[in-house]
């Protein structure tokens, strides 16, 4: 057993925010646990995580071993098996690093104790779980859940219990992109089938920034300590043919680093009273500016050590929705960069498909434009119509199957979204309810202070060229 001390304090985590430990493995070690210990308090948070001896400065692309952030103070790491959120396989010689994060940290800094022990038992050498590709056929509409976290990450429920979830919410696909980590794929690799098909995610997880990564197999290093380390980002995700997306760009973790070449961005997450219509805003601006992204959601639903009812503020709040010739990853991650879909509240929200002169979302047409909204489940609400320079024309709809219609000029895009009317007050009431008596967050506060618009379903862009 080795025992390493070290003070880490705010100059260190100024310098760089991920501090490390070095040890050295010998030949032949088959399982290494890891103890940390330091005074835990609200200024006082440190992560941890392992590269192995094969890592290099950032960007590394080998070596990872594991990340548990703030979540777990012990793990281990063997040929066989690992603690969720590190990854088992061979066990290189050379010297590892321990990773410390350096979240919070008080004045006088922070005291902490490493404990490592090594062992060379004989063990097996377990591979990595195969990656299936399921698929099922038939064209049509297929919902999603695009961000959510198990216990590989800082949630305390099973990649089971999410499954669970994901079929008792009648999703037809799912992406577990727990932090900063790779290790969910363990159980969801082998459980992917045609009735719930995984989606390969990872999120990266920063102190001045989140961002989802999918459609990779390899680790992507999170280590970002620059605005410029955002374009770093880009390249590494897309060298491995992945999509990258800009997760809650809105209070309390908004992104910022520069921003990079991406291909979505997390427009709606958890339920639309929790500060929403930021990030809608900034993703308004990014579209008015020129860029093409296509607009995601995603619950970013923590799951608990239980399975939950349905309501407001579980998973699938707000689900995904996208046109596919099939459910398959592929096709999956092929409509999230073409933008082939809408964001609504829920796996039974209302239904919002915009096509212009003809063409779906995430088409370009020329202009003029005779635009047609699909619109079920919304009787009684609103229908915006929006391009660059912001709202166009409202309109009543007025039946549960209803098609709402917009022609003339619009300018560099056009898009819709539906806004609570005739289903306010009810949504309100359901939100309170879900609360159990607790009181009431200052995000629903605030919706009240500003009579916010909520928004039920919000459409990805037609693109108009001028």
């Amino acid at each position: 057993m080795t025992e390493i001390r070290v003070h880490v304090s705010r100059a260190d985590q100024s310098a760089d925010p991920y501090f490390y430990v070095p040890f050295d493995v010998q030949k032949g070690v088959t399982r290494i646990d890891v103890t940390m210990a330091y005074r835990k308090a609200e200024d006082c948070v440190i992560d941890l995580g392992v590269l192995d001896a094969t890592a290099t400065d950032y960007p590394s692309v080998a070596g990872f071993r594991g990340w548990s952030g703030g979540a777990r103070d012990c793990f281990f790491v063997a040929t066989d098996d690992a603690t969720p959120g590190y990854i088992h396989g061979e066990m290189p010689a050379g010297t590892w690093k321990i990773m410390l994060g350096l979240h919070k940290l008080p004045e006088n800094g922070a005291d902490v104790v490493v404990t490592i022990r090594c062992d060379s038992a004989p063990r097996k050498l377990e591979p990595q779980p195969e990656r299936r590709f399921p698929r099922r056929e038939g064209a049509g509409w297929y919902r999603g859940d695009l961000h959510c976290h198990t216990f590989h990450s800082d949630a305390l429920g099973s990649p089971e219990l999410l499954h669970q979830a994901a079929l008792q919410a009648g999703l037809d696909f799912l992406a577990i992109a727990d932090h900063n980590t790779i290790t969910q794929r363990r159980y969801f690799h082998p459980q992917s089938s045609p009735d719930l098909v995984f989606i390969r995610a990872m999120e990266i997880t920063t102190a001045t920034g989140h961002a989802n990564v999918y459609g990779v197999d390899e680790w992507i290093d999170f280590r970002m300590t620059k605005p410029e380390h955002a374009h770093t980002l880009s390249r590494l995700v897309h060298e491995r043919g992945g999509l990258l997306s800009i997760n809650h760009d809105k209070p309390t973790i908004q992104w910022d680093y520069d921003l990079p070449e991406i291909d979505c961005m997390e427009v709606w997450q958890s339920h639309w009273m929790a500060w929403n219509w930021v990030s809608l805003g900034r993703y308004q601006q990014r579209l008015a500016s020129g860029l093409k992204i296509s607009a995601i959601g995603g619950s970013d639903f923590h799951q608990p050590a239980q399975l939950m009812p349905e309501g407001p503020l579980v998973l699938a709040r707000p689900t995904t929705v996208f046109w596919l010739e099939e459910l398959s990853e592929d096709a999956i991650l092929a409509a999230m960069k073409a933008g082939r879909g809408y964001v609504t509240e829920s796996p039974t929200g209302p239904h919002l498909a915009l096509t212009v002169n003809g063409q779906p979302m995430g088409s370009t047409v020329s202009g003029p434009v005779v635009a047609e909204a699909d619109v079920r489940g919304a009787d009684g609400d609103l229908l915006v119509w929006i391009d660059a320079s912001g709202i166009l024309t409202t309109q009543t709809i007025e039946t549960d199957a209803w098609m709402g219609t917009f022609s003339g000029e619009a300018k560099t895009f056009l898009r819709a979204e539906i806004i609570a009317a005739n289903s306010r007050e009810r949504l309100v009431a359901e939100f309170v309810a879900a609360q159990g008596g607790r009181s009431l967050p200052w995000q629903l506060q605030c919706v009240h202070m500003q009579d916010q618009p909520i928004r039920r379903a919000v459409s990805n862009p037609v693109y108009i060229l001028s």
